[in-house]
């Protein structure tokens, strides 16, 4: 075992800066994790890489980045009740404080104790060779799971797997997904695992709608603007050609919003995921007078993380084929800048 290893920080500025750090020891209940993958999402870009933006769950504190990690416990601290080394693992990347509403259900998201903090944000995170880890924040990943299938999980399609579940999606629905970066092609997966046979992607970029078409995500997809105009073309790609019955934004964009509430039909639900933005609506013709239902979702809970690794392993579905690059941890500058140009599927750090 080193003594010190190389880590990324995120100073704001759209650079990365490695430092030498000492490679920590795990106390009670915590885990050494020789990291294995760590995959980059958009919220790193938003609010960390470009600029330090966050406040409060999203406010960085010059930790050690990335919050999308798996890899393999190299070393036990006392106290584990679960896992041991060698144990094959991603990990939920918020450390809640364990014993308020929120955590008792789950979702250390939603923590709002003092001791919260998010790997990546507010301790240290996965880009580095080591991950110092709480035992209540690990998920087991099966072995017919890749570290890159594990290190999305850990966010992105955990993430999704939540909005769909609150949506009730089922084979009998068409779905429209807005937004087809890392998280809308997850989504697509997703429903299409979970029996959706009509699958429509929107999105402004032509290289992310031909790659949800290539990889058999999306049945149709309709590339350009997603302004009101558009509300009448998307409709008619639906079965019934009334809409959809459910519908989730991954874009965070308002023109996007409002397509998805607009082209769902009458008693259809829209999940909500993609961060920031705004999104005006007309209340009464646009969600009251169809009965339409929209859902907020943010990440997950530890439970559900632990279904989706099983339901994965389950249907033969793999979040890696998602991957489009893959970088050493010396080349992480050239991997979030492509990450933040767009355009491209899942940024991905390796670390064999």
């Amino acid at each position: 075992m080193p003594e010190t290893m190389k880590a990324v920080y995120l100073p704001g500025n759209s650079t990365v800066e490695f430092r030498d750090v000492a490679v920590p020891s795990p106390g009670h209940g915590e885990v050494l994790i020789e990291m294995k993958a760590s995959t980059i999402c958009g919220s790193d870009v938003r609010a960390i890489f470009k600029e330090h933006l966050g406040k409060g769950p999203e406010g960085y504190r010059d930790k050690v980045a990335g919050h999308e990690p798996a890899g393999v416990i190299a070393k036990c601290g006392p106290g584990l009740r679960r896992f041991k080394q060698g144990d094959r693992v991603l990990v939920y990347h918020i450390s809640g404080c364990g014993v308020c509403y929120d955590c008792r259900r789950g979702y250390m998201i939603s923590c709002t104790s003092e001791s919260r903090a998010a790997y990546g944000w507010q301790r240290d995170g996965g880009m580095a060779p080591f991950l110092l880890a709480e035992e209540k924040d690990l998920v087991l990943l099966p072995p017919e799971l890749t570290f890159l299938d594990g290190a999305q999980v850990a966010c992105g399609f955990g993430t999704v797997y939540e909005a769909l579940e609150k949506i009730q999606l089922s084979g009998n629905d068409a779905v429209l997904v807005t937004g087809l970066g890392p998280v809308g092609l997850a989504a697509l997966m997703l429903a299409k695992a979970m029996g959706s046979s009509s699958r429509v992607g929107v999105d402004i970029s032509s290289d992310r709608c031909d790659l949800a078409v290539r990889l058999g995500l999306a049945t149709a997809v309709m590339c350009g603007d997603a302004s009101g105009a558009a509300v009448d073309g998307v409709r008619a790609l639906s079965p019934s050609k009334e809409g959809f019955e459910k519908a989730i934004d991954c874009s965070g964009h308002t023109s996007a919003r409002q397509l998805c509430v607009r082209a769902t039909r009458k008693w259809g639900k829209i999940a909500l995921v993609g961060e920031g933005g705004t999104v005006e609506l007309n209340p009464s013709p646009d969600v009251i007078h169809d009965q339409k239902t929209i859902y907020g979702s943010w990440v997950t809970t530890t439970w559900r993380m632990e279904e989706l690794v099983e339901r994965l392993a389950r249907w033969g579905i793999h979040p890696e084929d998602l991957v489009t690059h893959k970088f050493k941890l010396e080349q992480v500058q050239e991997a979030y800048d492509l990450m933040a140009a767009g355009g491209c599927g899942k940024v991905a750090v390796v670390f064999d």
